[in-house]
């Protein structure tokens, strides 16, 4: 599947905001977009006043955005995060809140989200060299939609491994979501159910996503 292998930075200062792409960095003084927080490119300083100054975006403009933005946060190519919205159209409820909710029950985003990784990029590459089980049984799929009740641990075979062997005392200074449990003794975590608007990323516009696929 294709992905993205530009500079993760780069995507932060074309959405003008910081999306926490590389973890604990992007809280440092490191971060590319505490220098340049202008958009890139040889127009980027121009165009980024331009739109301040007037204030003004057509509603496909930030439909746009929104939709970019997300797709960014979640790391993820246009067919894969277009499937997600196919998926979200067909279920009950609202469409917006279908959509954050498949996205967040993917299986590198709770690995993020229970701490076990300080990124999602991190998260997917755990994953896929195979180095967690749900359910008892090793995957090393990322995107894996995981349900209410599944278990994720990290396999037996992993826990030896410097990353692991230090991973209790990492995670323990990081947070989780109400929807998720965690047993850092056992280096597991629960999906008890599904998250809830409020607990999901505030930034994120699921609306404005809606309608930019709706047209």
């Amino acid at each position: 599947m294709a992905k993205y292998l530009g500079p993760a930075c780069k995507l932060c200062r074309r959405e003008g905001e910081k999306l926490f792409l590389k973890g604990e960095r992007c809280s440092t003084a490191k971060c590319a977009f505490e220098r340049r927080s202008f958009a890139p490119g040889q127009h980027g300083k121009t165009s980024g006043r331009s739109r301040s100054a007037t204030g003004r975006a057509s509603d496909y403009a930030r439909q746009l955005r929104a939709k970019q933005k997300a797709r960014r946060v979640y790391g993820m190519m246009e067919r894969q995060f277009r499937r997600y919205y196919e998926v979200a159209l067909k279920r009950r409820g609202l469409t917006g809140l279908n959509l954050l909710q498949i996205l967040e029950s993917r299986l590198d985003n709770v690995v993020f989200r229970l701490g076990f990784a300080s990124s999602r990029a991190q998260a997917r590459l755990l994953v896929t060299h195979g180095h967690f089980t749900v359910n008892g049984r090793r995957t090393d799929v990322p995107s894996m939609l995981l349900n209410p009740g599944d278990v994720i641990q990290v396999r037996d075979g992993s826990r030896d491994g410097t990353y692991f062997k230090e991973l209790r005392d990492v995670a323990e200074k990081r947070t989780f979501p109400a929807w998720l449990n965690r047993d850092l003794k056992n280096l597991t975590g629960t999906v008890q159910r599904l998250p809830e608007r409020a607990e999901i990323d505030g930034n994120l516009e699921e609306q404005l996503i809606v309608e930019f696929y709706s047209r």
